[in-house]
């Protein structure tokens, strides 16, 4: 079992210089309150990441493929930390009532600080108490969707959402505030972390696919693992 992720290399924010890797102190803004932070987290910093995610997923309450409201599956296995987000009633709880009832998993601190420092380096303040981790194989997507399921304090605050991308690349989908504007599509390598927030907090957005093998050698991940850190509530 890899041990807790260790916090110099992952959260030592310090004005001016790197900490997670090559961390743009000007992140590219894709849109107002979205910025991407390109190859945030050096290859030693995914690999602690990496191994965590690993040894949770496949842990005592392993992730799993939510079925959603509807009946469809997703394609994508889930595990949540802090609070856990139910797909068929697209709520947060602290059981998985929708799966096998079990406790959902604390959010390590490290967590917390690995996602505020995150939101940090895109000017924004965020205290996350719940993180979803998704893995994606070949075949993997995410349609077009808000993250609306939120306290609706949190979101009027414009509270950004933290997401951090390792593994194989993904075909990233940021829209507008209807599901039907115009969709953007842009690449997700391994390392990079997007925040949106403000007035881009409830844009739709999506993963249309994930290309095979181009996950760094290093990280030995064949598919991807996406990490969003929200806060729930002020």
């Amino acid at each position: 079992m890899a041990g807790p992720l260790a916090l110099p290399p992952l959260v030592s924010i310090t004005a001016g210089s790197g900490n997670l890797g090559v961390v743009p102190l000007n992140p590219r803004e894709i849109a107002p309150g979205a910025f991407l932070l390109s190859r945030y987290m050096t290859l030693a910093a995914q690999r602690l990441l990496v191994d965590e995610c690993r040894t949770l997923m496949d842990g005592e309450v392993p992730a799993y493929v939510p079925v959603v409201r509807g009946g469809g599956s997703m394609h994508v296995r889930m595990l949540c930390l802090g609070r856990h987000w139910n797909g068929k009633l697209y709520r947060y709880e602290p059981t998985r009532s929708d799966f096998d009832d079990r406790p959902v998993l604390p959010l390590p601190n490290h967590f917390r600080a690995l996602g505020r420092a995150c939101a940090a380096s895109a000017g924004m303040s965020l205290d996350p108490d719940l993180c979803i981790i998704n893995y994606y194989d070949a075949s993997g997507r995410m349609g077009l969707h808000q993250d609306k399921d939120e306290t609706a304090r949190s979101i009027a605050a414009g509270l950004p959402v933290v997401s951090i991308s390792l593994g194989d690349t993904a075909r990233f989908l940021f829209g507008g505030m209807k599901r039907r504007d115009p969709v953007e599509s842009m690449a997700l390598e391994s390392g990079d972390v997007f925040v949106f927030g403000g007035p881009a907090r409830l844009r739709y957005h999506g993963v249309s696919r994930v290309v095979p093998a181009t996950s760094p050698a290093e990280l030995a991940l064949s598919g991807r693992l996406n990490l969003t850190f929200r806060q729930y509530d002020l």
